[in-house]
């Protein structure tokens, strides 16, 4: 099987490396498909060129993913795949460019170096080839999660705009304290801040062009703000129930004022 990815970064280089095929990297960065190549024992194509692949997979940042797969979507002979991370523009693209075509649709849910991990997959139209493509996925121990592209994308409004949102927030508005002063919460949000801010910044921004969520957290934090005891207790409860069920608050008898370990 030949494969064409459309994208020779972090994501374009795992899928390259995590499937058996015949695989060849074009990008507007040469130089990045020549490494990417050289990393997998693949090769180097015209990002336009005429060549004819059995897949072609889009590996393009998601505010990119439709016009790549409009410009692509000719030099698949039998599938088209993306990983781009969001699916219903994906899927209406593929559609609309590749309608006799196997197409489905990835969004691994983990930084490439922590892979294996969970695959959330749409089968638009699947087949033989895609059905061979995700098998290979399966044995490198990775985990599929089949769902649908709404689904997927509603999802991503809480689990990564919402979240890395709240996560920046934190990492700009925390300010330095001395040693010692750390609390248990404190030391998870400063791992998850650190965590965050070693990414890369357009990633980050690509998620919030696309994906509603941060609005929602900017409400609630200026909502906490606001509120006097009454008001944010009731915030809390609110909050507790969400995770926790309708009896989550804690016992206020043995309420000394510190923090929860």
């Amino acid at each position: 099987m030949d494969v064409l990815i459309v994208g020779a970064g972090s994501m374009g280089t795992w899928f390259g490396d995590a499937i058996d095929a015949r695989v060849a990297f074009a990008d507007v960065d040469r130089d990045a498909a020549a490494a990417a190549a050289e990393r997998v024992g693949g090769e180097v194509a015209d990002l336009e060129g005429e060549r004819t692949y059995d897949v072609v997979c889009l590996a393009v940042p998601m505010t990119h993913v439709r016009d790549a797969i409009a410009a692509q979507a000719d030099r698949a002979e039998r599938a088209i795949v993306d990983v781009s991370g969001v699916m219903e523009p994906a899927i209406a693209a593929m559609e609309r460019a590749a309608p006799d075509r196997e197409r489905v649709s990835l969004h691994p849910l983990f930084a490439p170096e922590r892979a294996p991990g969970s695959i959330a997959v749409v089968r638009d139209r699947s087949g033989p080839v895609t059905d061979d493509l995700l098998a290979v996925l399966a044995d490198r121990g990775n985990e599929l999660l089949e769902t649908t592209a709404t689904e997927h994308d509603e999802a991503m409004e809480t689990v990564q705009a919402a979240t890395h949102a709240a996560v920046l927030s934190f990492a700009l508005a925390a300010e330095s304290v001395p040693d010692g002063f750390e609390t248990p919460i404190y030391e998870g949000l400063e791992r998850l801040a650190e965590q965050v801010t070693a990414g890369t910044p357009r990633v980050y921004a690509d998620i919030q062009a696309t994906f509603d969520g941060a609005d929602a957290v900017a409400d609630a934090a200026s909502e906490i703000a606001a509120a006097d005891a009454d008001d944010l207790e009731a915030l809390y409860r609110e909050a507790a129930a969400n995770w926790h069920g309708e009896t989550a608050g804690g016992d206020e008898r043995h309420d000394t004022g510190g923090e929860p370990t």
